[in-house]
């Protein structure tokens, strides 16, 4: 991202090439919906109410406890709401530790609160697509590809407006990303009472990850920077100056001095 670009680097020549998802991985490969709502089911979520799913790290920038509470806040208004936190959790990680224990205190004996630690990839795959609602309610964010995922399998996201998640929302939705735990709860009762606006924002979502966001325009990028410096130039008008640096071709690397 160009927000993440230091204002004192000073390069000749900078790309920017966002991350990319593999829709060919076992976490996203297409999987039928009903063997999706069998693995779900053998889980304990009753696939016949509505269920809101955030998958990533515990971790505070993650914001578990905010989920939780916004949940609660959606389930006022729609009744038989559930909510799976699926994250990895490493035993090298404390603080992870620490939080999955926080997360589970305020969990406490709701039975439709699923808290899932390291599940695998295809059991991630299978929440996704089975939930109505995916949440990625970051409070900090690096990219947050985990967006991308969820669109890719026409689901509709709630996010924090950070990092990169803003770039992954199509247009026409970014409503859908939030600044607060009541503006999340707010996001969740208007796709969850409007099954049209989730098929929409859900269909939306796949095109723009397919446009942007899968393996091949990775490669892509890629091969316009090894042209670019090649050629001496940059390859075409996506290779962006660093800011207040001018390109020059002249000082590009040459191709016998790749560095």
């Amino acid at each position: 991202m160009k927000a993440f670009v230091p204002t004192d680097l000073v390069l000749p020549l900078l790309k920017i090439i966002p991350p990319a998802i593999d829709p060919l991985s076992s976490q996203n490969m297409d999987i039928p919906i009903d063997l999706c709502r069998r693995a779900v089911a053998d889980l304990g979520v009753d696939v016949s109410r509505p269920l809101t799913l955030q998958v990533s790290r515990f971790d505070r920038w993650k914001d578990p406890l905010g989920v939780i509470e916004a949940y609660r806040l959606a389930r006022r208004h729609i009744p038989g709401l559930q909510l799976a936190l699926a994250g990895m959790l490493a035993e090298d990680d404390p603080e992870g530790h620490r939080m999955l224990d926080h997360v589970e205190d305020e969990a406490g004996n709701d039975p439709d609160i699923f808290v899932l630690t390291n599940l695998g990839n295809m059991e991630v795959n299978v929440f996704q697509r089975c939930a109505d609602v995916v949440l990625q309610k970051s409070l900090k964010e690096g990219f947050g590809l985990v967006v991308s995922e969820a669109l890719w399998k026409t689901r509709p996201v709630v996010a924090g407006n950070v990092g990169g998640i803003p770039m992954q929302i199509p247009a026409g939705h970014e409503r859908f990303l939030v600044e607060s735990i009541e503006g999340c709860a707010e996001r969740i009762i208007e796709l969850l009472g409007e099954p049209d606006l989730r098929r929409s924002f859900g269909d939306a979502g796949r095109r723009h990850v397919r446009d942007q966001y899968l393996l091949p325009r990775l490669i892509r990028d890629d091969l316009r920077v090894v042209r670019a410096l090649v050629n001496g130039g940059p390859a075409d008008e996506s290779c962006e100056s660093a800011p207040g640096v001018q390109t020059d071709a002249s000082t590009l690397p040459h191709a016998t001095n790749p560095r």
